[in-house]
């Protein structure tokens, strides 16, 4: 992430302090609506800490104007949210992936705090999916910031673009033809170390080749992935 902001020429900034003490952590990252005023930013970009971003990702703020938010994906909102008159008026069913979240000074309404719901009304207005309660590493107050930037979006009627979008158009398609995004890697409804595990074998798989989570980076020998496991302690 610090070679991505040197890359396109970003201030590479780290939350770490709380400043909404009574939401779940998830909401702390609603800190860049006032953040971004305060450091005067043209575009501020929000990423998970645990993804991974491929040295060749390109500066998608110049494929997208500034009055467009940007995600990696998107979901269908009525999966996972409880409507209201805010997404009954949008109707476009906008559900926000925000690890990978941008915005210009434009549009910093994406990251407004809500100031119409208590933090129990906003999580009783979150219903995860099979797949997350499956997993056993997701509940409904891990997604608060995804369904407050979904209602934002909604709200405040944001243009909305993908990354996978941009890179369908410029010809990254998977084998059955749908658009992918190969300069990201994230995944969530995984323990930590199944995740270090998965980062390790799209960083090591050859460039380009696929491998058993996706195409590979290239950028580990098995050296490298030798060395990372014994001095981190993984046995497998």
């Amino acid at each position: 992430m610090r070679a991505y902001a040197r890359k396109i020429g970003a201030e590479f900034r780290v939350i770490r302090e709380r400043k909404f003490p009574d939401w779940p952590l998830d909401y702390e990252k609603l800190q860049i609506h006032e953040l971004a005023k305060e450091d005067g930013n043209d575009w501020s970009i929000y990423i998970d800490s645990d993804a991974l971003v491929n040295p060749e990702m390109f500066d998608v703020t110049e494929h997208i104007h500034k009055d467009t938010v940007c995600h990696n994906g998107t979901d269908m909102a009525g999966i996972r949210w409880k409507y209201d008159q805010y997404f009954r008026r949008d109707g476009r069913h906008i559900g926000s992936c925000n690890w990978f979240a941008m915005a210009s000074d434009w549009c910093l309404d994406l990251w407004r705090p809500l100031d119409d719901l208590t933090p129990e009304q906003a999580v009783a207005n979150i219903s995860i999916t099979v797949g997350e309660r499956n997993s056993g590493f997701c509940d409904t107050e891990h997604l608060v910031s995804d369904y407050t930037l979904s209602r934002n979006i909604a709200r405040f009627g944001l243009k909305v673009h993908t990354v996978m979008d941009l890179c369908a158009r410029m010809g990254w398609r998977g084998p059955s033809g749908r658009p992918i995004s190969p300069f990201l890697f994230h995944k969530y409804t995984l323990s930590n170390a199944q995740k270090a595990l998965e980062m390790l074998t799209i960083l090591s798989t050859p460039n380009g080749q696929p491998g058993p989570v996706g195409l590979g980076w290239g950028l580990l020998t098995p050296e490298a992935v030798a060395e990372y496991r014994k001095r981190w302690g993984f046995s497998a």
